[in-house]
């Protein structure tokens, strides 16, 4: 498909939306229409008689009320906010290299330039339309032609959308690969300029933004019944439109696709290469090293410089690119900024907001972390304060060193006594949910049970480990339900961060047009189960020991995240040992590997 095909195929599909907005508004105003023609017939003498006077008593009450339902359509559709994607703005003070770079393209594709440029914490880009005065006032520049259509006299300006761009890319990518990867997209505002295109966008935006408004609770059953009323109608035009907006959108996309062919084509596949490769690193570095941090109530202030060092990592360990060191001597696209740093901390902070759902701004509970602190700020708590909850609930479950033990009964945090309560001392206890072997069901009655109601992922288990990882899995709950803020404290911190001097400035996230009540809006992981929380609660305890009696340090694996350093090298193989004793309740491969190591598991450890 052509530029000019896949055009024309989004402007005839942009003409059918808007036959189905004028066919609406045509059934809207059908009764009044009729009430006019009675209304004025029996004026004029020609439409007598009872028939026609009770046909006026009835259709001109109707039409009354088709119109004022109408109204009530076209106004919240009018007025409802669109969504709005949470990024961080750039002004063109901030990056005048970028904006020189995008410009220059968009006069290569002979498209109007972008309005401006924002950046969002994940591996995409993307055009967005900001026009709506909700979004604030529009750019002073705007453009009322569009490359390949001509001039008409009629049309009407259209400010052109905002490009947004995965700030991971700034920071991976070489300032040719971004360029290459960014022209497709920027070949988009061509066919966004149309004004039919433009309208539809518009109608479209509007009716969904209209099914959010009227889904919100309302007080009163008088406006609730409004509402519901509001958001019916506009489902039934949603759903009408669907079809045919996803033909325009992919029509748009055929067109700005094929424009970009003449622009950087071959070095396009070699940046899309980078692409796969930063969203494998992206998606590595947030789940196992920025969520971990997340969890403790720091936020890595440095994502994107973490994300090189992540694919560096992943590169050298795989060889997933050949020819690495010759193009990590190229110009990063992160040199267009003039302040990089201060937009990679605005950046990790928004995506703290949008994968974890912290707060919008650091606190005394919410603080940065820089990558030289992560090992102490981070691993070293975290791992403590799981240690620490493991023993509240032995505590709270009145477990004591086992009879025979060689551990003293100190009553203090160590690693044996752990292994004592989970090692299954007749080496023939089943696991929770088998079936005890003939002549041992004496001995499987007087293991403990796991509680009423645990889940799925404990069969298999010792009942032992189950009862264990249920009780961990409660007292963790009960430890998030007393932390978590409520919606008004949100709702709150994100008034407050839009009402600051600082609101709108290059570093400072859109955090006042997005509605931050349902975060996490993209969580990163499921909730844990009760299983991987007991398997995390005693590899814990198990580095704990590891620091307070064999010299062991945290450390942080770029790809794996926390890791424990022991001679300055990274110990391994110790989760196979810790499920097996979960498992099985066997703890000699554990032991043997303790003993390696010169780890002493019937000493205290310090707790957080």
């Amino acid at each position: 498909m052509g530029v000019e095909a896949g055009a024309q195929a989004a402007r005839a599909r942009a003409l059918v939306v808007l036959r189905i907005r004028s066919r609406a508004l045509a059934v809207a105003l059908l009764p009044a229409a009729v009430a006019v023609i009675l209304l004025a017939g029996g004026a004029a003498g020609r439409l007598a008689g009872t028939g026609w006077d009770a046909a006026r008593w009835v259709v001109t009450p109707v039409a009354a009320l088709v119109l004022l339902a109408a109204a009530a359509v076209a106004l919240v559709v009018a007025r409802a906010r669109p969504a709005m994607s949470p990024t961080v703005p750039i002004a063109e003070e901030a990056a005048p290299d970028l904006y020189r770079m995008v410009r220059d393209l968009a006069d290569r594709l002979e498209v109007p330039a972008p309005s401006a440029i924002a950046l969002t914490p994940d591996c995409d880009s993307w055009l967005e339309d900001r026009t709506h005065r909700a979004h604030g006032p529009p750019p002073a520049e705007e453009h009322d032609d569009i490359a390949g259509a001509g001039r008409h006299p009629h049309r009407r300006h259209t400010v052109a959308p905002v490009l947004v761009i995965g700030s991971p890319f700034l920071w991976w990518m070489r300032v040719g690969e971004l360029r290459a990867v960014l022209a497709p997209v920027v070949a988009g505002t061509g066919p966004s300029a149309h004004p039919d295109i433009a309208a539809a966008r518009r109608f479209v935006r509007g009716l969904d933004a209209a099914v959010a408004v009227a889904s919100a609770p309302h007080r009163g059953p008088v406006p609730q019944g409004v509402m519901a009323g509001v958001g019916w109608v506009a489902r039934v035009l949603l759903r009408s439109c669907r079809v045919h907006a996803g033909e325009m959108e992919r029509g748009v996309a055929a067109a700005a696709a094929e424009r970009a062919q003449a622009v950087d084509y071959g070095l396009r596949i070699v940046a899309q290469e980078q692409v796969g490769l930063a969203y494998a690193g992206w998606d590595r570095l947030l789940t196992r090293v920025a969520l971990p941090a997340w969890r403790m109530g720091r936020w890595p202030s440095r994502l994107d410089a973490g994300v090189v060092a992540a694919l560096t990592e992943l590169s050298r360990r795989d060889r997933l690119a050949e020819g690495f060191a010759s193009r990590l001597g190229e110009r990063p696209a992160c040199d267009l900024l003039e302040e990089p740093g201060t937009v990679d901390e605005a950046a990790s902070l928004l995506a703290a907001r949008l994968f974890h759902g912290g707060p919008a701004g650091p606190g005394p509970d919410w603080s940065p972390v820089d990558w030289s602190e992560y090992p102490d700020e981070v691993v070293d708590r975290k791992w403590r304060v799981d240690a620490a909850r493991l023993h509240r609930v032995l505590d709270a479950m009145g477990v004591r060193p086992a009879p025979g033990s060689t551990a003293p009964d100190t009553g203090g945090p160590t690693l044996s006594r752990v292994l004592d309560h989970l090692t299954d001392r007749t080496g023939e206890t089943p696991r929770t949910g088998e079936t005890p072997r003939t002549g041992e069901t004496h001995r499987a009655a007087r293991a403990p049970e796991p509680p009423p109601g645990d889940d799925e992922d404990l069969t298999g288990t010792t009942p032992h480990s189950a009862t264990l990882a249920a009780r961990l899995s409660a007292e963790l709950a009960r430890e998030e339900a007393t932390a978590a803020p409520g919606p008004s404290t949100s709702a709150s911190s994100a008034a407050a961060s839009a009402a600051s001097p600082t609101a709108g400035s290059p570093a400072t996230p859109d955090l006042a047009l997005w509605d931050d009540r349902a975060l996490p809006l993209f969580p990163l992981q499921p909730p844990r189960t009760a299983r991987e929380l007991l398997a995390d609660h005693l590899t814990a305890m198990v580095c704990c020991a590891a620091m307070d009696t064999a010299d062991a340090t945290p450390g942080l694996d770029w790809l794996d995240g926390p890791t424990l350093l022991h001679n300055g090298e990274r110990t391994a193989d110790l989760t196979p040992r810790v499920l097996t004793l979960i498992e099985d309740g066997d703890p000699t491969p554990l032991r043997v590997w303790l003993a390696e190591l010169g780890i002493r598991p019937e000493k205290p450890v310090r707790l957080a």
